[in-house]
């Protein structure tokens, strides 16, 4: 078997090259695409992030292919439809950072509530040791927050929230009441989450059905003044529709994790960027130590359990 690592630091390969002794392993650092698909012609096996794009046309020039394993628990970079027509097997990471994650989207929510990052540029710049009018920020306790989501990472969220003494109010298609009742907080309609919340977090997965889940018409209904928080997939967010949100004062600030990866996004992104109100990380909110060693390893038990036969965590 021809394996083919893509989007693995030289840091991590070691790890990877160990397990697959009696088979050809290949690294590269960057991203799979249509431009450097030929990296990978002859693969059996190949493994990537979400930043690679396995598309038909990617798929279609690599004809040995017979298997995908994702270090990612989202698999829309991949055409899992037309590589399951092909006969590919598809293998993501279900679970891995689910406190990580949750960790991370509070560090945004605190960022924004307390100016941090903002008063820390500011003392670093000018070593004036005393705190100013713009720094004053709002607590969370006795605030609403919005969790959109309550898979493995939103539940983790509310529990954190539930920590700072927060009222909790979630959307989710498939609520678990038991979960709800054990934890405090009640379950609504996703218009009543986005109107009564004073934070809002996306912890949903990305589907066609989710695309622009937050678009202009629902920001029109979100209570003036609100936050905003992603840690979840940009194409959640109508980019667009967030410009404006946060222009129009509707939004009071975002952070974000995720951005819109498109080429038609790149100067809305810009501009998102260099706003004061909005804090933006380069989807990051997943990458500590222990969810990367979790992540490598069920992708190597993933591989293993392909070549073996013994298939797993298959996505389609």
């Amino acid at each position: 078997m021809k394996i083919v690592f893509f989007e693995v630091p030289k840091s991590k390969q070691s790890l990877f090259s160990k397990s697959f002794g009696n088979d050809e392993v290949s690294f590269y650092e960057e991203k799979l695409n249509e431009e450097n698909v030929s990296l990978a012609k002859d693969a059996d096996i190949i493994s990537v992030f979400v930043d690679s794009s396995l598309n038909r046309n990617v798929i279609n020039k690599i004809p040995n292919l017979k298997f995908i394993a994702t270090q990612s628990t989202g698999f829309n970079h991949i055409d899992c439809e037309y590589a399951s027509a092909k006969g590919i097997g598809v293998s993501n990471v279900p679970a891995y950072g689910s406190h990580t994650v949750a960790e991370f989207a509070f560090g945004l929510i605190l960022n924004l509530s307390r100016n941090i990052s903002a008063a820390n540029i500011y003392l670093r710049e000018t070593f004036n040791y005393k705190y100013l009018p713009w720094m004053e920020g709002f607590n969370l306790e006795g605030k609403t927050l919005g969790v959109i989501g309550t898979g493995k990472i939103g539940k983790n969220v509310v529990k954190i929230a539930k920590g700072f003494e927060m009222s909790v109010l979630a959307y989710d298609p498939r609520p678990e009441q038991d979960f709800a009742k054990e934890n405090n907080f009640t379950y609504k309609s996703f218009d009543e989450v986005i109107a009564q919340a004073d934070i809002l977090t996306l912890h949903a997965p990305y589907t066609k059905e989710n695309h622009y889940l937050i678009n202009k018409e629902n920001i029109s209904k979100m209570k003036k003044g609100v936050y905003l928080i992603n840690t979840a997939r940009g194409e959640l967010i109508d980019t667009k529709a967030l410009v404006w949100g946060l222009k129009e004062g509707i939004i009071a600030g975002a952070g974000l994790d995720v951005l819109e990866n498109t080429k038609e996004m790149t100067d809305l992104n810009h501009e998102l960027i260099k706003m004061p109100n909005v804090m933006v990380s380069p989807h990051m909110a997943f990458y500590t130590y222990e969810a990367v060693v979790s992540i490598m390893q069920t992708t190597i038990e993933n591989i293993e359990g392909f070549i073996s036969g013994n298939l797993q965590n298959l996505v389609k």
